[in-house]
């Protein structure tokens, strides 16, 4: 920016005008590049660490007749299918003979349950061609049923 004073002390040199003053106003220069280090402190933790969403919540879920196939772990390792205790290396067949036309079989499994047995009935359903969904439940909702 340019200044020109003709009316005061500021723009004159012994007694003549010199033309116009030059001088570089810093602080709107600063202030945007506060601006810029504060979002980029901000958006760097973000980037890093991902953005925490929380989803809708619902009260009811899709009303069906049709019995759904869930394998439950405990904590032994015990596996059952809809309540029945099942072998491991029948679940698969027993799965299409109990539930023609599943696609989709959800596993529940205790929280204290070794993962092993876990990988194992997920490696079984897997290669039965079952895709093998993961029940878990929101922190504060109740004890599961």
């Amino acid at each position: 920016m340019a200044f020109s004073m003709n009316n005061g002390g500021f723009g004159r040199r012994n007694g003549r005008s010199s033309g116009a003053l030059a001088e570089i106003n810093i602080v709107p220069l600063v202030d945007v590049v506060l601006v810029l280090l504060v979002i980029f402190m901000l958006t760097a933790h973000v980037m890093e660490f991902g953005l925490e969403v929380e989803v809708p919540r619902i009260k009811s879920g899709n009303d069906s007749t049709q019995e759904l196939p869930v394998a439950t772990l405990d904590r032994q390792g015990n596996l059952s299918l809809n309540e029945k205790k099942v072998n491991i290396n029948e679940i698969g067949p027993e799965i299409k003979r109990r539930f023609p036309g599943a696609t989709a079989v959800y596993l529940r499994a205790d929280r204290h349950t070794v993962y092993e047995p876990i990988a194992q009935v997920v490696d079984v359903l897997g290669r039965a061609g079952m895709n093998v969904r993961l029940v878990t439940q929101p922190e504060d909702s109740g004890p599961a049923k």
